[in-house]
């Protein structure tokens, strides 16, 4: 089988001992694999299969004896250094566009300074410049959101030869990363929204 890699529908066939033994083209011998279920230190029990194994044929080769959890961790070494992978560089992505979107509207911040100092001047409350710094944020946000899930459900396909126990495009996972991404997009929209409401109307006037 393709272990957990491999689809569970795949058709699965008993072949008794005698008939899978014949040798393959370039010789090699057949090949058979025990489960021995254990109680106890499973240590103790592996010290005692290969004397026990060569009392009962002499001939027989005992390749490698390995516990189970060492065996499924090999199986999945390799999908598991991937995802790793995937998921360092989505954490990097993420502060990437945390950042970058901060930074955006900290600029556009500094270029609307005597804007906003107009509207602080004419009355504006801190809680309308908030909301209108956040706002353009969220926008730009939701932006590179909508492009963004466009992006993944196209990827998916790529990606589900990577996942067990979950669906390429599981609602859940989608629904998760989207108010995560909406959380950083807030907070970043937030921080150069605080600046904003301390621009001083006197001093944001001259500057003109």
């Amino acid at each position: 089988t393709g272990g957990l890699a491999g689809d569970k529908h795949d058709l699965q066939l008993y072949v008794p001992y005698r008939a899978a033994t014949v040798p393959t083209l370039i010789g090699e011998p057949p090949q058979l694999t025990f489960i021995v279920r254990t109680v106890g230190d499973p240590a103790s029990v592996m010290t005692a299969i290969r004397p026990l194994t060569r009392s009962i044929d002499p001939d027989v080769a005992v390749r490698d004896i390995s516990r189970m959890e060492t065996r499924l961790g090999r199986s999945i070494a390799g999908p598991r250094f991937n995802m790793i992978l995937l998921s360092a560089f989505a954490v990097l992505a993420l502060t990437l566009a945390a950042v970058g979107l901060a930074g955006v509207i900290g600029y556009a911040v500094t270029e609307r300074t005597h804007e906003i100092g107009i509207r602080m001047a004419l009355g504006a409350q801190e809680t309308n410049v908030l909301r209108l710094v956040i706002t353009q944020g969220m926008q730009a946000a939701l932006i590179g959101l909508g492009l963004g899930i466009v992006g993944a459900l196209a990827a998916t396909r790529l990606m589900s030869s990577l996942l067990y126990g979950i669906a390429p495009r599981d609602p859940l996972t989608f629904i998760g990363v989207t108010v995560l991404l909406l959380v950083v997009g807030l907070v970043a929209s937030w921080l150069p929204a605080r600046r904003a409401t301390r621009v001083d109307p006197i001093i944001a006037l001259r500057a003109e």
